[in-house]
């Protein structure tokens, strides 16, 4: 696992291929293993292929009072939809029910990247959109969080240089022991 975060890069390039149903189904039952407080399950995946994916660029451009169909959901032969499927609970709110989604996202982009996909996760200011969630058909209750876009990897993976680290002491600190 901490070899798959430190290799882990974004993939803005991918070919035509993507993984069938039944790998990418795999890969969401171990990515389903997250930290789920009640074990709620408050999220689903969406997979966007073919002809679907010219029905979401439409639903973009709608938002976005564009004429012409958006084409960034051509650019990968798979896109997976991550939705947030809030449910009541008194003891998890909904922040918490967004992260665990959020943690199905990431760790179903590790295990892609592990199975030699290459994967980007992409938002952008249409993603909560009225058609980008009609398109999705969203319930009440489901927000999107982003698309996975999901592909071969490019020419461009091999050649790719590691991200640069974080600096631990930028971001780590502790609680002191006693009240100050």
């Amino acid at each position: 696992m901490r070899d798959a975060l430190l290799a882990r890069r974004s993939s803005s390039s991918v070919g035509d291929e993507a993984p069938d149903s039944t790998e990418l189904a795999e890969l969401v039952r171990a990515a389903s293993r997250v930290a789920d407080h009640s074990s709620l399950r408050p999220w689903r995946v969406i997979e966007v292929r073919g002809r679907a994916r010219d029905r979401l660029g439409a639903a973009l451009a709608e938002a976005a009072g564009d004429d012409s169909p958006s084409r960034k959901p051509l650019r990968s032969p798979l896109l997976l939809a991550v939705v947030v499927c809030l449910r009541p609970s008194k003891k998890v709110p909904e922040w918490e029910q967004e992260a665990t989604a959020a943690g199905v996202a990431h760790a179903l982009s590790l295990l892609l990247d592990e199975a030699g996909w290459s994967v980007l996760w992409r938002t952008g200011p249409h993603t909560r959109s009225t058609p980008v969630a009609r398109v999705h058909d969203l319930g009440e209750n489901e927000r999107l969080l982003g698309w996975l876009y999901v592909g071969r990897p490019g020419a461009s993976h091999a050649t790719r240089s590691p991200k640069r680290p974080v600096d631990a002491a930028e971001v780590l600190s502790s609680l002191p022991e006693d009240e100050p």
